[in-house]
């Protein structure tokens, strides 16, 4: 569904080159091709052997980076970084790369996820002497790398990882050397690939498909990848890690063009759709998708059931995220500037309305509402993921559990609030089958479903999301 309206949001995405000639310009691209991962902000740090330099702004990729400035971002290696602001908000000094300068060297960070013991670390590095420059949880790595007390620079980051808790894909480079990280769970997506002599690092493969790269292989849960003039070096920095691939990234924030883990995107919706049939058989005119992200599982819907797939609803792709609503009556009804439904389509028919995930239900209520305006006699609604009752702690923008409409309504309860005449989601063993075709929940994080996580969360984190603001 469209994140602006929904109130589900995309973490950030990142991406690296080591040993090209046009770093930053196939930095730029790759960053393009993430744009889905973040909108707020953008950053490239270009590394020409000698020194780091950085640009980045708030704003999407293409308004930040014009060709006169990738033209003065010159060096055969870059890191760079598309931002949503999760953990410690907005704000220019937030954007990554972050950028940090010594007598000896220089550092630039570009992190996806979100630490969940961040405010911990930071009283204690504050403590010793600290002073942040960011409010972002992304810079606490910095000080740990720096006060690690190790000459090793390898050493000094495989020490300050293994403090860290929570969600973590790490970019670290500099001036002559590139590190790749994971967390311990594996809880982000982060792929290695080649472009000839270069090697290229992403957390999407679709940003290697757009620069003609050739994908490796994953970076495993727990590693340090260490790309130099040398080489690849894969190191550990935690032997104890269990494999917990965010499930979301599959049902919901990947673009369907990505494979991550060797399962295309595309493919597990499609799989989630006809699952959803069987789960819940429904005498219907009509399947569609709620645009972009649940089209795959519409898709999969109608083949399994045999009712006829139509573009019921379209998205308004000219209404950016800066597009300001002229009147209150608009304000309320925005939905009607993201998305039209289409009369020819639905008008007399009996709709399954197929869609990704229900947040606060906001919107759920309109399209439906939309739809059924539009002439339909009846709108079945069908998502394709379990109920999502509670907040996630490790980079997805969900809200407080109280605001979640699942934390405290049954189904039922839901579909009176949306107004369909049905409402079906699918079961988590579902949803995990048509990812992976394996029974049980092993290899993936469903915290935002079950409540189990697979990291210890912090008192303080666990107020934040657990009580209104």
């Amino acid at each position: 569904m469209l994140a602006e309206i929904k109130g589900l949001n995309e973490e950030c995405g990142v991406f690296g080159v080591w040993g090209h000639p046009d770093a930053a310009q196939l930095t730029y691209y790759g960053l393009h091709s993430l744009q889905h991962r973040g909108q707020e902000g953008t950053g490239i740090v270009v590394s020409d052997g000698k020194k780091l330099k950085g640009i980045k702004g708030e704003g999407l990729v293409s308004e930040i980076f014009t060709a006169d400035k990738i033209a003065q971002l010159t060096g055969s290696a870059a890191i760079g970084h598309v931002r949503y602001a999760t953990a410690g908000g907005g704000g220019y000094e937030n954007v990554q790369p972050l950028l940090f300068h010594s007598q000896t060297s220089s550092l630039a960070l570009a992190h996806n996820g979100n630490l969940v013991n961040a405010n911990y670390l930071k009283h204690q590095l504050e403590a010793q002497g600290s002073i942040f420059q960011t409010s972002s949880d992304t810079e606490v790595l910095a000080h740990l790398i720096k006060r690690s007390g190790f000459h090793q620079l390898n050493d000094a980051v495989k020490n300050a990882l293994s403090m860290l808790k929570g969600a973590y894909a790490y970019l670290i480079m500099t001036e002559t050397e590139l590190m790749v990280a994971l967390d311990p769970h594996g809880l982000r997506p982060l792929s290695l690939g080649v472009l000839g002599d270069a090697y290229v690092v992403a957390s999407e493969t679709c940003a290697f498909d757009v620069i003609g790269a050739e994908y490796i292989r994953d970076i495993m849960p727990g590693e340090l990848l260490i790309i130099n003039e040398k080489g690849l070096t894969s190191e550990r920095f935690s032997l104890s890690t269990t494999k917990a691939i965010c499930a979301m990234e599959y049902v919901y924030f990947s673009r369907p063009d990505s494979n991550i883990q060797g399962i295309n995107v595309h493919t597990a919706r499609k799989n989630m759709g006809k699952r959803l049939a069987v789960e819940a058989p429904i005498d219907a005119d009509v399947v569609t998708g709620v645009p972009d992200s649940s089209i795959s599982a519409a898709i999969g819907y109608a083949e399994a059931s045999g009712i006829p797939y139509e573009m019921g609803l379209i998205k308004n792709k000219y209404v950016g995220r800066t597009f300001i609503q002229p009147s209150q009556t608009l304000r309320e009804q925005g939905v009607k500037m993201k998305l039209s439904a289409v009369r020819g389509v639905v008008e007399g028919k009996r709709v399954v309305m197929v869609d990704d995930s229900i947040v606060r239900g906001t919107t759920s209520r309109r399209i439906v509402k939309l739809l059924k305006e539009a002439g339909a006699t009846e709108v079945h609604v069908v998502i394709s993921s379990p109920p999502i009752k509670n907040p996630c702690f490790y980079g997805i923008d969900t809200s407080s559990k109280e605001e979640l409409i699942a934390s405290d309504k049954s189904v039922e309860e839901i579909r009176q609030v949306i107004g369909a005449d049905s409402l079906t989601f699918l079961s988590t063993d579902g949803m995990v089958r048509a990812i992976s075709e394996t029974e049980g929940t092993q290899g993936f994080c469903l915290g935002c479903f079950t409540g189990n996580y697979p990291t210890e969360i912090y008192p303080d984190t666990l107020q934040y999301y657990y009580q209104k603001g």
